[in-house]
Order: C-alpha cells, then structure tokens, then sequence
C-alpha cells in the first residue's frame, strides 16, 4: 500500500465514511498501521468553509470531501480493498494537511 492510495472504509461510519486515503510516508511501510484521512460524502458535509482544506474528489462515482479534523491511525489489517489512488492529487491533500498543522499567531 502507497500515499494517497484509497481504501473502503470499513468502520462503523462507513455509510457515511465510504472511503480513507493512506497519507503516512512510505518510509513508515514497516509499521503496523497507517495514518488516514477519511473521505466523507460530500452531500452530508453541508457548506464547506474552506476548499483548500476540504478539497473534493470524485471516487467510484461519488463525490467525496477529505476531511482532514478527522485524520486516524488504523492497523494495516483494518483496511479495506484498496480501490484506487489520489497521487495525481497529491498537492491539494498535503495542502490540506498543512493547513492543518501550520502554526498561526504564536
């Protein structure tokens, strides 16, 4: 499994939830986990504040939002089938993460 390769979700929220994205470096591969950005279905999210935070992608035929507040670290073995890859959005997912994570005003 690679960055941003996409995977079923398959939690209790995965009605809602239907997918995550793998966003830990490759250089963590031995671990026994992953750390993941869930993908939410973007008409349960309502107005999105921040596009640049919560970027939109279109999986499987169903619009997504990622939504970064709700990042996770899951077993490698709790994953689903992998079913694609948003390298080709690579930028606009680590903007978000930077977005998360950048210090403002201290």
């Amino acid at each position: 499994m690679a960055q941003f390769d996409v995977h079923r979700n398959l939690g209790n929220q995965r009605d809602s939830i239907p997918f995550v994205v793998v966003v830990q470096s490759s250089l963590y591969d031995d671990y026994g986990r992953r750390i993941v950005v869930p993908l939410v279905k973007t008409a349960l999210l309502g107005k999105v504040a921040s596009r640049r935070f919560n970027p939109e992608f279109r999986i499987k035929n169903l619009s997504v939002t990622l939504h970064p507040l709700e990042i996770a670290s899951v077993p490698v073995g709790k994953l689903g089938e992998r079913i694609g890859s948003l390298a080709d959005e690579a930028d606009r997912i680590i903007g978000a993460l930077d977005e998360l994570l950048t210090r403002v005003g201290g």
